[in-house]
């Protein structure tokens, strides 16, 4: 029953937090959904579980200070808590630092990795998939304030630095953990320019992760080395989890590349062709680990020789399978139906 409280409040925080108006009220609502998801990192009581809540903590209330600074001083500068009213360059930067914190983007991005590392697969799901709703959503009413600059920058960086943290990685949850500091860079690339580009790639990041991280749940795997015997408990899986992986590398035909065609169109369309280049040649160290992972789920099976011993896991039932049906088609078939 606490916990269906929990899960409630932190449902509720969010939506509350995107249709506020004030910047009081959604400074009250991201702290609720901070407290919210606090008991799902700590649930385990393993030490490194209270060591990842510790720093969940003292990073979105860093970030919260940053925010409630910024929104004070936008209302003591132009005497309305009103989000549109975002006019001096200070407040909005030092919001969209305090936002991008909350989401995970360099160079705030370094207690993302440590979080999801200390977190079970369905917790670190919800912290990379539905605890950026919130504040890309207060991104996209500001976003006609924001310095076109600054938000370039942060793109670039992003993405350059979760594509070279992701290469070293054999931990499963690190590995997500730095393609969703590289897709966040790719969300705030275009914030300024085109905002709907922007909401249509972080949507189709949270459509292309969950899938992803239930599929890890269901088949108990977290290590690169797991990924190799993932064929012992369903091939079915196995297939899936691939396809999942080369969509969010953004390879097509697959759903991933169309948010990524739609920027590099829109960074073209602003002649910022040589920061297009620069974006697509830093996406191609994201494109390095998901092959290495996807060669390891799909090519490393009968008649070939496993490099490991095979993993105890649970036999996967067809309703958990068929549960992972809607969400796994829609993250790899979905883009022709979308291309207009």
């Amino acid at each position: 029953m606490s916990t269906a409280m929990i899960f409630v409040g932190l449902i509720l925080s969010t939506i509350l937090t995107t249709a506020s108006n004030s910047w009081l009220l959604a400074w009250l609502c991201l702290e609720l959904n901070t407290l919210s998801i606090l008991p799902f990192i700590s649930k385990t009581k393993h030490p490194r579980a209270i060591e990842a809540a510790t720093k969940y903590f003292l990073t979105q209330a860093t970030a919260s200070c940053l925010l409630l600074l910024a929104g004070t001083s936008n209302a003591w500068l132009t005497g309305t808590w009103d989000m549109t009213q975002m006019s001096n360059k200070l407040t909005s930067t030092t919001m969209l630092i305090a936002l991008t914190m909350k989401m995970g983007t360099v160079p705030t991005h370094f207690w993302l990795p440590e979080v999801l590392q200390g977190s079970t697969l369905l917790t670190a799901l919800l912290i990379s998939t539905w605890q950026k709703i919130a504040p890309m959503s207060l991104l996209f009413i500001m976003s006609n304030n924001i310095q076109p600059t600054f938000t370039l920058t942060l793109g670039l960086l992003s993405t350059a630095f979760g594509g070279w943290g992701g290469m070293n990685q054999t931990q499963l949850r690190k590995m997500m953990a730095y393609s969703s500091i590289a897709n966040m860079g790719w969300t705030v690339i275009t914030l300024t320019h085109e905002p709907k580009a922007s909401m249509i790639n972080i949507f189709t990041y949270i459509t292309l992760t969950t899938p992803t991280f239930l599929l890890m749940a269901l088949t108990s795997t977290k290590t690169l080395q797991n990924m190799t015997t993932m064929w012992s408990t369903s091939p079915l899986a196995t297939t899936t989890m691939a396809l999942l992986l080369l969509s969010t590398a953004g390879l097509p035909p697959l759903t991933g590349f169309l948010p990524k065609l739609i920027i590099m169109n829109e960074l073209v369309t602003q002649n910022l062709t040589p920061l297009a280049t620069m974006t697509m040649m830093t996406s191609l160290l994201s494109l390095s680990f998901y092959l290495r992972t996807t060669y390891l789920t799909t090519l490393l099976n009968p008649p070939s020789s496993a490099t490991s011993a095979t993993k105890w896991r649970q036999k996967m039932t067809k309703n958990k399978t068929m549960i992972l049906l809607p969400t796994a088609t829609a993250s790899t078939f979905m883009m022709p139906a979308l291309i207009p």
